[in-house]
């Protein structure tokens, strides 16, 4: 196959993923059957941690590359944000009025909305929402339109005019100097992604929003280090900004995979670019609030995330990025998939043998990298006080647990489920106050 052809990459993903946990069952009973399984365990710990202790000490990232000056407004680029929605009607209006009082120029940018046959109210909004928006451009797919939010965005690129192309959840808040602050970024030439911080609009809602906004400061602060020793930076799918030239010579977004944005992740470090992450200003999305809906989203997370390993993973092997991003993936693999799966046949084993875990040097470990991130991202991010961050740390080291029977059950579940593509969206609510005017709320509730 073509290294720079990435379709057809997601075949035999269950023999792949069966292969795979079979490895890791036969690895730990090995290491619990043998006497040396232990020094082979400490020596993985030593690994891990000489790389931990690599990225807690990452030097800050010189002013040349990190706030380039903004380009004359004649030299602009001309950008394109995209949403795709499906029965949003509940927030598409504020979203739109959102991105459209973005302050950049007027004749520089545009705003598509792709409606992926909505039956709620959607559509009649988004007409409505037109007349008032000459920026707002729409396209409805048709009940027989394939490849989830992956084939919406495919569909109306073509129809797209930016160099730089912006991706939006329907949920998502933004600052109006969103685009001055992006734009800079991209005169970097190997960039070819920036992702924005994510920030939770309802977090204090209850437990389960507070973890997730925790959580997103602790992501961000890893993305952070793992940019500054040259590691992998990762998009996360709301607002995510990506170039053109980038996108298209990965061949788009891939209709084969749940996850669209860890997908792309992937294929555009494996074709030489390059990811950046924005601290400020942030996107603010509405966390799920239940627990049913945190344990179905993070299922459909971690089997996208796990799909681009197993779909990539001749690529990844051959260092088609670098030493240094490789050293750093096969890292984070280890820490996010492999561990968590090896937990389980390691705990059977020590029940059977009667003797404590040999795998718990690496879970604390993690842990410990866990709550390092979650100290210094809420400190930072979230603008905590000291009071506020230990009781952060330690809400969110209590809510991280779901990651483990998350991992564990997917990685099993994909090894015997046959491939199956069901592109699942986040029910949105819609929460905090209002960006319309009493007049346009009346108008875009008024029946057609």
């Amino acid at each position: 196959m073509d290294e720079t052809d990435f379709s057809g990459r997601g075949e035999r993903r269950r023999l792949k993923a069966a292969g795979v946990l079979i490895f890791i069952y036969v690895c730990v009973s090995i290491l619990h059957l043998r006497p040396w399984g232990q020094q082979v365990v400490w020596g993985l710990l030593l690994l891990l941690g000489i790389h931990s202790v690599w990225l807690l000490l990452a030097p800050k990232l010189t002013l040349s590359t990190t706030e380039p000056a903004m380009a004359e407004p004649a030299e602009l680029p001309f950008i394109s944000l995209l949403v795709a929605a499906k029965n949003e009607e509940a927030v598409i209006a504020n979203l739109v009025k959102g991105l459209c009082q973005l302050n950049y120029q007027i004749d520089r940018w545009e705003l598509w909305v792709i409606d992926d046959h909505s039956s709620d109210r959607t559509p009649e909004i988004l007409e409505k929402l037109k007349l008032k928006y000459p920026q707002l451009k729409t396209l409805r797919r048709g009940a027989d339109a394939k490849g989830g939010k992956s084939g919406a965005l495919n569909q109306v690129l073509p129809m797209t005019q930016g160099e730089i192309i912006g991706v939006f959840d329907a949920d998502a808040q933004v600052s109006e100097d969103l685009l001055q602050v992006i734009v800079p970024m991209f005169q970097r030439p190997k960039i070819g992604a920036i992702q924005l911080r994510k920030s939770i609009a309802n977090a204090a809602t209850n437990f389960w929003t507070k973890g997730q906004s925790t959580e997103m400061a602790l992501d961000l602060w890893f993305q952070d280090r793992r940019i500054r020793v040259g590691g992998i930076g990762e998009l996360r799918g709301n607002g995510q900004f990506v170039r053109r030239s980038a996108l298209l010579s990965c061949g788009g977004w891939n209709e084969e995979t749940i996850t669209d944005d860890l997908d792309l992740t992937l294929r555009l470090h494996l074709n030489q670019w390059d990811i950046g992450c924005l601290a400020h200003p942030a996107v603010q999305e509405e966390g799920v609030v239940t627990w049913k809906q945190l344990w179905h989203q993070r299922n459909r997370w971690a089997e996208g995330g796990y799909q681009r390993y197993l779909d990539y993973w001749p690529l990844i092997v051959r260092n088609r990025m670098n030493r240094s991003k490789t050293i750093d993936l096969y890292m984070f693999l280890f820490i996010q998939f492999i561990v968590p799966t090896a937990t389980v046949p390691d705990l059977l084993w020590s029940i059977g043998l009667k003797h404590p875990p040999l795998l718990s040097p690496l879970v604390g470990l993690t842990m410990v990298l866990s709550i390092i991130g979650m100290v210094f991202g809420s400190s930072r991010y979230n603008r905590a006080s000291l009071q506020a961050v230990v009781a952060q740390t330690l809400r969110c080291s209590l809510y991280m647990i779901h990651w483990v029977p998350v991992i564990a059950s997917v990685t099993f579940r994909m090894s015997i489920r046959p491939k199956q593509l069901k592109w699942v969206k986040t029910i949105h609510q819609g929460i905090g106050d209002s960006l319309l005017s009493d007049d346009e709320m009346e108008m875009i509730e008024q029946e057609p």
